[in-house]
């Protein structure tokens, strides 16, 4: 039995998420609830399924939590600690700091139009007119959750245990959603980034859903991968004012 927090969970999920813990390692379950030493936490640990089921479009995999408490909100790319996103010398420090979530904004402001793929500089940057564009974190990915994303890690927990073995740990939880949304008439998109992610093809249902495999945001060349750029532009993800559908 497991006291994983449902608070944050529409309603929608939790029969899903329920039956998807079943098939999970129970003594494993009982020592993340034995233990207060991994992030994002009892509470935060099933966060993304805050959208409604019928509201999900795309289910957006990342690697693990970040490794900082501040951090890890339980949403994959989503730096909790992150408030401001620009400076006056373009990027604030925190985004730079965030190597993923930087590459990310780099790749969408290439995406719009609003950066060339020359030049993604600090000072490139600050020359972009933001008067119609968020400014925080939180506006950037209440748009992703507007858009119908679910931000999920492919490991949904951090600790002192290597990722990849820590991510086993969760795979039959995966299989088993994975298998309930292929059921569904309307089927999400299955967007994979970084090896971890990947490994998500292999699970046989995956092949009912559309999918995009990228590298993980981390590494450079995430900025300028075409597929990336191609779906993610016609989303303007980054504006304040509206989230167009595609």
């Amino acid at each position: 039995m497991t006291i994983l927090s449902l608070n944050h969970v529409h309603s929608s999920w939790h029969d899903i998420i329920k039956q998807a813990l079943s098939n999970v390692d129970s003594n494993y379950l009982q020592q993340l609830n034995a233990s207060n030493l991994w992030l994002p936490g009892s509470e935060n640990i099933f966060n993304a399924f805050s959208i409604p089921l019928d509201d999900t479009r795309y289910v957006l995999f990342g690697e693990s939590p970040y490794p900082r408490k501040e951090s890890a909100n339980g949403y994959a790319f989503w730096d909790a600690a992150v408030t401001d996103l620009w400076s006056e010398t373009g990027l604030s420090k925190r985004v730079n700091r965030a190597t993923s979530l930087r590459n990310f904004i780099k790749m969408l402001f290439i995406s719009e139009g609003l950066l060339s793929e020359n030049d993604v500089s600090q000072t490139a940057i600050a020359a972009i007119n933001k008067a119609s564009l968020v400014s925080t974190g939180e506006e950037l990915f209440q748009n992703f959750l507007k858009q119908g994303f679910l931000l999920l890690n492919a490991c949904l927990v951090l600790s002192d245990t290597r990722v990849g073995k820590e991510a086993k740990h969760w795979q039959p939880f995966l299989f088993n959603l994975l298998h309930c949304l292929a059921e569904r008439k309307f089927k999400p998109k299955l967007i994979m980034l970084g090896n971890i992610a990947q490994s998500i093809a292999k699970i046989p249902s995956s092949n009912q859903f559309e999918q995009l495999i990228s590298e993980h945001p981390y590494n450079v060349s995430f900025v300028s991968n075409p597929n990336v750029r191609a779906f993610f532009g016609t989303m303007h993800l980054l504006n304040k004012s509206e989230v167009i559908k595609p």
